[in-house]
Parts: structure tokens; C-alpha cells; sequence
């Protein structure tokens, strides 16, 4: 691999961590509440969520460019505050990879949640936990392989996302060029060989990861056998 393509997939890993740890945060009490509740707007958050399921990236990518850019809002006033750009940026990156691969994360954790049972809930508050240490001490350690499906899911959906991030960021060496992109600019170039290298890289370590994602869940079934 060349400089570029290293500093490629720096980016990448980067991106990848970055996305897979913010939507483990904002995923876990999002997902909580989609299995609890009985709110009519459930349906509706749940569609928002599953929406990058079925919608084309690049559509995704388009709007949150317009949005991004300072010459719209929200792009305008964080522009204003700030005098950044979230357009063309690793920032921005993060932005679009975190709701592209929401429902990798949010959809494991919330079938997860929906699992428990209210009445273990009730049993831990009789003997005095409060909500937070009964999801804490109870609920936790019951989905925890749901955890390390999501992560490996969202980790690995951000890592070989491609229309999102080309729309948002481009293709900018060292800073918004992912793995998925210099494959593309290799192509382009006719350098099959260094397309070959960087596709057989991402189809192992794609392998690898829904591997570990199939014998988590065929062992987490076993377990409850």
C-alpha cells in the first residue's frame, strides 16, 4: 500500500471508531426507549431510523451536503458561531456515518431490550435499585452480546460506506479519503493492481467481522439453551 493509501486507512479506522462509540451513546437510551414505549410516534422514529436501510446513500450524502454548507442552514449558523465548515471535513464525515449507520446499531440494541422482561425490572426495584443501577447491574450484562453485534455491525457498515462519504467529504488525502474512495480514485486511474490490494483487504476484514457477529449470536443461543 502507498502513503496515500495508508493515510486512507487511518481515515477510515478513524471514522469507524469515532462513528461505532457516538452511536453506542446516543443508540443505547434511543433503542431503550423504542422497546418500552407505547408512544404513537414510535413507528415514526423507528421509520427515521431504518430510513438508510432502503435510501440511497447518495441522497443521504446530498441533503447533509446542502445542510453542511455555509450557505444553508444549519451549515450558516454553525458557520457564523464558529467560522467552520462542517462540508469537506472529517467532522462532517462523522455526521453523515453516524445517521447512514444508525440502524446497524439502534435495531440489534432496541430487539435486545425488548427482551427483557418487565417483571425482572420490577424484581430489581423491590430490592431497592433505582432505574439507572437496574439497567446498569441487570440489564446490561443480559444483552451484552447484543452490544458487541451492534458495535461489530456499525463498525464495519462505516468502514465500507462509500456514496455518504464521498458526497460530504470528497476525496481529500489525509483528511476525508476513506478506504472505499482510493479504490475508486485507483479505478479511475486504471491501477487495478492497488484496487485489487485495498478490495482483497476489505473483503477479509468484511469476512472476518460477520463472522464474529454469526458465532456470537450462534453462542449467545447456546447459552440460553
Amino acid at each position: 500500500m502507498s502513503e496515500a493509501d495508508l493515510g486512507a486507512l487511518f481515515v477510515t479506522l478513524r471514522l469507524a471508531f469515532a462513528t461505532t462509540i457516538i452511536l453506542l451513546l446516543i443508540g443505547t437510551p434511543l433503542a431503550w426507549w423504542l422497546s418500552r414505549t407505547r408512544s404513537r410516534a414510535k413507528p415514526v422514529i423507528e421509520a427515521l431510523v431504518a430510513l438508510p436501510l432502503i435510501l440511497p446513500p447518495t441522497v443521504l450524502g446530498f441533503y447533509l451536503l446542502l445542510l453542511l454548507s455555509p450557505a444553508r442552514f444549519p451549515g450558516s449558523l454553525i458557520y457564523d458561531l464558529t467560522g467552520y465548515s462542517l462540508a469537506f471535513t472529517f467532522s462532517g464525515l462523522v455526521i453523515g456515518s453516524v445517521l447512514y449507520s444508525m440502524p446497524f446499531v439502534i435495531q440489534p440494541l432496541q430487539n435486545a431490550f425488548s427482551g427483557v422482561r418487565q417483571e425482572t425490572l420490577e424484581v430489581a426495584a423491590t430490592l431497592g435499585a433505582s432505574p439507572v443501577d437496574a439497567f446498569r447491574s441487570v440489564v446490561l450484562p443480559m444483552v451484552r452480546s447484543a452490544y458487541i453485534t451492534a458495535a461489530i455491525l456499525g463498525f464495519a457498515h462505516t468502514v465500507g460506506e462509500f456514496g455518504v462519504v464521498l458526497m460530504i467529504g470528497g476525496s481529500i488525502p489525509g483528511e476525508t479519503q476513506v478506504l472505499s474512495i482510493a479504490i475508486y480514485d485507483h479505478v479511475e486511474s486504471l491501477e487495478y493492481a492497488q484496487a485489487h490490494t485495498i478490495s482483497g483487504i476489505l473483503f477479509l476484514v468484511s469476512f472476518i467481522l460477520l463472522f464474529l457477529v454469526y458465532t456470537g449470536k450462534r453462542k449467545s443461543g447456546m447459552m440460553r439453551l
